[in-house]
């Protein structure tokens, strides 16, 4: 004899309504046509739109890491341009590089006579500026002075030297300074990186140096 639903023990009812309610979620995820079977349909279709988002996503976390090593490489790139532009300015900086010259040889007790600059010479990406130089003074002092000239802020190439001893009563073109043992002449040239079109109206100019 069949007994009625009410009379079923009470698990077996709630055990009846839970299976109940999982076989109308799945007909409703399933079924074609249902809203749930829709939210599925849409839910796999963004999973399957995320994971190439979610890919793209980790390679620009390397990019990312790679952008701050970039950073830091430009931050290294700047400081040593502008390094580069003081050892050797775009401008010419004429006066600056005269008074630096001057310092220097105020500083270790040399007497420049004269310092006359020369014919600028272009260079594929440079121009060389000389200045001709005459000087005497102590010899261990000219020999500071060209040390001195090596430790400015400008590269300084220093040739065509002549040095002689000075002979008391050989020349009296100068008053020589108590201790001066040298005397002699020689060329000192820098260097700037200003634009040809610039250069071409530049002239050289001669400096007298005021002692």
């Amino acid at each position: 004899m069949a007994t009625s639903f009410r009379d079923w023990p009470w698990p077996l009812q709630a055990l009846f309504y839970a299976a109940l309610a999982v076989a109308l979620v799945l007909a409703g995820y399933y079924v074609p046509g249902s809203p749930l079977a829709g939210e599925r349909s849409d839910l796999e279709s963004a999973q399957s739109e995320l994971k190439p988002l979610e890919a793209d996503v980790e390679s620009l976390r390397v990019y990312k890491q790679r952008r701050t090593e970039l950073q830091a490489d430009m931050d290294a790139l700047q400081k040593q341009l502008a390094t580069l532009q003081t050892i050797v300015p775009e401008e010419k900086q004429t006066d600056q590089f005269i008074l630096m010259v001057n310092r220097a040889a105020d500083s270790s007790g040399v007497t420049i006579r004269s310092l006359a600059a020369g014919p600028i010479d272009q260079k594929p990406y440079y121009f060389e500026m000389p200045f001709g130089i005459e000087a005497d003074g102590p010899y261990y002092s000219v020999m500071d002075f060209f040390s001195r000239m090596g430790r400015l802020s400008r590269i300084i190439n220093v040739g065509d030297l002549k040095l002689e001893a000075i002979v008391p009563g050989k020349s009296d073109k100068f008053h020589f300074a108590p201790g001066s043992s040298v005397e002699g002449s020689f060329t000192i040239t820098t260097f700037f990186t200003s634009s040809a079109q610039e250069q071409g109206n530049a002239k050289p100019a001669n400096a007298k140096s005021r002692r």
